[in-house]
Formats: structure tokens, C-alpha cells, sequence
């Protein structure tokens, strides 16, 4: 299977629990594929990846698409939760933002969801996976990526203050990956 992302954090994650198919990066198979995401959801978004990449490689490809929901700010950053301040803007530049624009907010209640769909021609099959949260008033925490530093658990940490076991054990990725291999396994593909 071909995973549909350059990113070294999901495609690690990925074959730590896939560790019994064999599994490719774009890079391994020397793809460069940039699949626009313009969908308006996040299970649009890696259906999307999923069948452009199968298009092009005609092998069996699990893609994915996640992101950061805010239930004070209606869900938002949602699927622009990479692009909300631009191409330009930085993980800390997005935390900082959120941070201050839920300052006076009291339910700073989160969840971050992530859709991983399969997809091989005919086969369509989806992972789902959900943490959830708080915004923490403050960045805190060194094992860090996207917002594992704002994203606060309900024993008070962060994700950013978890070791990368720890964090792979709840991840809202980890658990939709579980959840995908699951159903991946019961058809016996």
C-alpha cells in the first residue's frame, strides 16, 4: 500500500501499526503528488487524496486528512486547520492565534478528528479517529507537532507533554489507523 503524504510523523505513525502489510511513502516511490485539499470535510479531503494518488499509481493507497475543531469557534479551524493564517504562518504562529482569540472565552473545549480512507479501485474503507480536549491557555510541552502543545487532555496535560508512546496509545490518528486496520483485516484484504 501506498501512504499519500510526505509527512515522516504520519508515515511512522502508519507503519508502527500497519507493521504487518508493506507499506510506501510517495517519496519511496519517488512521486511528487500534491493533492489540493478543497473539500469542505475531512473525510472529503482523504477520499479525495486517496483516489487521485490510486489514479495515478494503480495500487491500493491509504491517505488521510485531520484537524482541529473548536466548539466556542463552531468547529473552526476544522479542515483549514493547516491554512487558517496562510502558507506562510507557523505551528507556533497558529497556537499563539488560537490561544488569543479564545482568551475570554470559558469553554475552550476541543477535539481534533481524523478520517483515514483506503482506497485500491474498488474498495473504499474508512478509519475514524477522535480526541478529545481543551485549548490550553498556554503552549506547553516539547514533543510537539501541529497543536499537541495547546492541546490540553482532561488529566490536565498536553499532548506535547506526553512521551511519543503515550501520545501514539490516543492520538486521534493512532485510533483512526487502529480503526482502519480493523476493517481492513475483517475483509481480508
Amino acid at each position: 500500500m501506498i501512504i499519500a503524504t510526505n509527512n515522516e510523523g504520519k508515515i511512522k505513525e502508519i507503519k508502527e501499526i500497519f507493521k504487518d502489510y508493506e507499506l510506501f511513502s510517495l517519496k519511496d516511490k519517488d512521486l511528487d503528488i500534491d493533492v489540493v485539499e478543497d473539500q469542505d470535510t475531512f473525510l472529503g479531503n482523504a477520499t479525495k487524496k486517496a483516489k487521485e494518488v490510486y489514479a495515478i499509481v494503480k495500487e491500493p493507497v491509504i491517505a488521510d486528512d485531520s484537524g482541529l475543531c473548536i466548539n466556542a469557534l463552531n468547529g473552526f479551524p476544522g479542515v483549514l486547520t493547516h491554512r487558517f493564517l496562510g502558507d506562510d504562518a507557523t505551528e507556533v504562529d497558529r497556537n499563539n492565534y488560537l490561544i488569543e482569540k479564545l482568551e475570554e472565552y470559558q469553554d475552550r473545549s476541543a477535539k481534533v478528528i481524523c478520517y483515514l480512507v483506503y482506497y485500491d479501485g474498488k474498495n473504499t474503507i474508512v478509519g475514524e479517529g477522535i480526541l478529545n480536549g481543551f485549548i490550553a491557555r498556554e503552549r506547553r510541552g516539547t514533543n510537539n507537532f501541529g497543536f499537541d502543545e495547546i492541546f490540553e487532555l482532561p488529566n490536565g496535560k498536553t499532548v506535547a507533554e506526553l512521551s511519543l508512546e503515550e501520545k501514539n496509545k490516543i492520538s486521534a490518528r493512532s485510533l483512526a489507523i487502529k480503526d482502519l486496520k480493523e476493517k481492513i483485516k475483517k475483509l481480508d484484504l
